[in-house]
């Protein structure tokens, strides 16, 4: 369990545990650590080859092991990626004269004669029937021999590991860390969470776990522990159950409840028993998730248990039995009489859903006097509501200037999104500036004094991760909407995937659309060459797992926007393989190497998500020639099967166009919010060391920092939202 625990505070942090054991000559397994790591990208920092110097040598090398295979999966180099074409990019041929290729080869094989005969004498012949199509026609070791050595440029990507303290120490902080989140965390994350619980569930707990989905994991692990959960809601409850059933914490999905033991069934319902007793209006919370708690009432048998009879109202009212009308119903009632200023002195009493009813209130309102009114009440609430609350409100209310034909881009907590043209009315000018200046208000006064403020210029453009479903888990990944450089010659996509049971075909595609979005060209297994680039080679079967790339020049892009794509054309979906990822690499012209080279993967992002198509970014030229990537994290549904770059090309086009149309809440609003009366930020350069602790923003944790300096990277950035 030690190895889990260290892969978790390297992929999490960056840092690596400096391992308790003997003193010794360390030096040399620390060098052959660096040179190892030196081939995916990665090193050790100065001051963590210091320290793993000075231990034994046996010490060292058990900590490597973990280390290297973390980092390995992080950029994607775990797994053999081969290619259709042995000598790719270069020799890819026509993809007309590949595929008559392939049936010649058909017709050539005694096997294949007679089949491939009668299926032409119909004019219809399936690719996926020629036997040579779809397939590696050569082994890895082969691919290999076909490529010269990468040549290394200072271009090249170096991910530096620094020290960390011993692993339980490590550890603990990253429970700390993840279970205090102000911001719901990703699939991934919560099962790190989870993970980290089952160890720290006795051990210090954060002062507040204020997202519930985060709670319901922490109560799982408590419970089996056998500390109390923190439940101060019925819905809390539900979603302890839901934990312990292997469901959605969330309660977006139906949970299928599993018979549960009778000590568990006990607590589950003296905890229900506790919050109604003590607020037995929480039970109006209970109809949100009626059909929930029916089916949980099945597993539960409150009414073995005559001796918490609060519980057994709860299911009760989800019966129909008892009337308890909920908080939204009545909300809903003040609105149907038009009584606007009612509404929103009742939203006062749950401030965040206060902000989140805001615009409709705002559209409801009738006369400047009923406008004000709403407005008021939002000022009056915003110190109760959290800070990721108050943070969607502004970057929403940023985007509401009533610009005509403007489009609404709605996006799941999967990712799943879909557009459609915004029908509202704007909203008044004098109440939305007024709103905006009070939210700016409100978030720099919990902003923490940052000191001396160090910010890397890079991370301003980078979305804010409001929340934890934005983004991937992954090595390089920013949050939905991030905006970063691409700097280098040729773009290479790469796609990675291996089935777990159903034969699998997944294709990787790269979309070229002018600066109005209307088709340039594309990229895949049906046009495998084009003046941008070319393709790999399609294949269509991953027991062992594949791999497929796209190589583009940047310079012969006839286009404005470039979008690659993961279709799901057969098989299993991104959420039933085994794997699956998607990533880029970035190289100058000069160089040669492997078709896969971790060294310049600039971003690898795994592919769990529940639509058809996966639409990880974007590439945006803009007008000085620049490119600039455009970070999504989106699904589309697709169809069932045979989902095809061409197919989808005029919703991908009309999606990217509302999303451009956005503009979302980045580091910079934070950072001007902080340097407000203080020092203007400066950039690091290392030089001119501060006397104490300094706070750094940035996309990497720079060398030199003084003890006891706040860093905000990617990994940590949710950390940077104030409570």
């Amino acid at each position: 369990m030690d190895h889990a625990l260290e892969r978790l505070v390297v992929r999490h942090t960056r840092r690596v545990p400096v391992p308790a054991g003997p003193a010794g000559d360390g030096a040399g397994a620390a060098r052959q650590l660096d040179a190892a790591l030196a081939t995916a990208g990665f090193k050790l920092s100065a001051d963590l080859f210091d320290a793993l110097s000075g231990l034994a040598r046996e010490t060292v090398l058990a900590a490597a092991a973990a280390t290297l295979d973390t980092v390995r999966e992080l950029v994607g180099d775990h797994v053999r990626h081969n290619v259709c074409f042995v000598d790719f990019p270069a020799n890819v041929p026509d993809t007309q004269e590949f595929w008559a290729r392939c049936v010649t080869e058909a017709l050539a094989d005694p096997s294949s004669r007679k089949s491939v005969t009668e299926r032409l004498r119909t004019g219809v012949l399936n690719l996926l029937d020629l036997p040579s199509y779809g397939t590696y026609r050569h082994t890895y070791e082969e691919m290999l021999a076909a490529h010269d050595e990468l040549i290394a440029t200072a271009g090249d990507r170096v991910t530096v590991l620094h020290p960390g303290r011993p692993l339980d120490d490590e550890a603990t902080a990253l429970y700390l860390a993840l279970a205090g989140s102000t911001t719901p965390l990703g699939d991934d994350h919560l099962r790190d969470l989870a993970v980290l619980a089952a160890h720290r569930a006795d051990g210090p707990q954060p002062e507040e776990i204020p997202v519930r989905e985060i709670r319901a994991v922490v109560n799982r692990a408590r419970l089996a522990a056998g500390a109390d959960p923190l439940l101060d809601t019925v819905t809390d409850v539900l979603r302890l159950a839901c934990a312990l059933a292997g469901g959605d914490v969330a309660l977006r999905e139906p949970t299928r409840f599993r018979a549960l033991s009778r000590p568990v069934r006990r607590a589950l319902l003296g905890a229900l028993d506790a919050v109604v007793a003590a607020s037995p209006a929480k039970l109006a919370d209970v109809s949100a998730h009626r059909e929930a708690w029916k089916r949980l009432g099945e597993r539960l048998h409150p009414h073995e248990y005559p001796r918490w009879p609060h519980a057994a109202e709860v299911f009760a009212v989800a019966r129909g039995e008892r009337t308890a009308p909920s908080f939204d119903s009545r909300v809903e009632e003040l609105l149907g009489r038009n009584d606007v200023t009612g509404a929103a002195g009742l939203l006062a009493s749950a401030p965040g859903r206060l902000l989140r009813a805001l615009d409709r209130l705002l559209r409801a309102a009738d006369g400047p006097e009923e406008l004000d009114a709403v407005v008021t009440a939002c000022e009056r609430a915003l110190p109760g509501a959290s800070g990721r609350v108050v943070l969607s409100l502004r970057e929403h209310l940023g985007n509401r200037t009533g610009e005509g034909g403007r489009h609404r881009v709605f996006v799941n907590r999967l990712g799943g999104a879909w557009v459609t043209a915004d029908t509202r009315p704007p909203l008044p000018d004098a109440a939305r500036e007024r709103l905006c200046a009070a939210l700016d208000a409100e978030t720099r006064r919990r902003l923490p004094a940052p000191g001396r403020l160090f910010v890397d210029p890079a991370v301003l453009d980078v979305a804010l991760p409001l929340s934890g479903r934005a983004t991937a888990d992954g090595l390089g990944v920013l949050p939905r909407g991030s905006v970063s450089p691409v700097e280098g010659d040729l773009l290479r996509f790469f796609t990675y995937w291996k089935q777990t049971v159903r034969s699998t075909d997944y294709d990787l595609s790269a979309l070229v659309l002018d600066a109005d979005h209307r088709t340039v060209t594309w990229l895949s297994y049906t046009a495998l060459t084009a003046v941008e680039g070319a393709h790999s080679g399609d294949i269509t079967d991953a027991p062992r797992g594949a791999s497929e790339f796209i190589d583009l020049r940047l310079g012969a892009v006839r286009g404005t926007y470039v979008v690659p794509q993961v279709n799901i054309y057969s098989g299993e979906g991104f959420e039933e393989v085994e794997e699956s990822f998607f990533g880029f690499m970035l190289r100058d012209a000069e160089q040669k190497g492997r078709p896969f080279e971790p060294r310049t993967v600039r971003m690898k992002s795994d592919l769990r998500g529940p639509g058809r198509v996966a639409l990880p970014l974007a590439f945006e030229r803009d007008g000085d020639g620049r490119w600039h990537a455009r970070w999504l994290h989106l699904y589309l549904r697709g169809s069932p099967s045979a989902n095809r770059v061409e197919e989808n090309r005029v919703s991908v086009a009309v999606l990217l166009r509302g999303l451009l149309a956005r503009a979302p809440l980045t580091v910079r609003h934070l950072v001007d919010l902080m340097a407000d009366g203080a020092p203007a930020p400066a950039a690091w350069d290392g030089t001119a060391v501060p006397d104490g602790p300094v706070t750094y923003i940035g996309l990497d944790r720079p060398a030199g920092l003084p003890p006891g300096s706040r860093v905000f990277t990617p990994e940590n950035l949710r950390d940077l939202i104030p409570a």
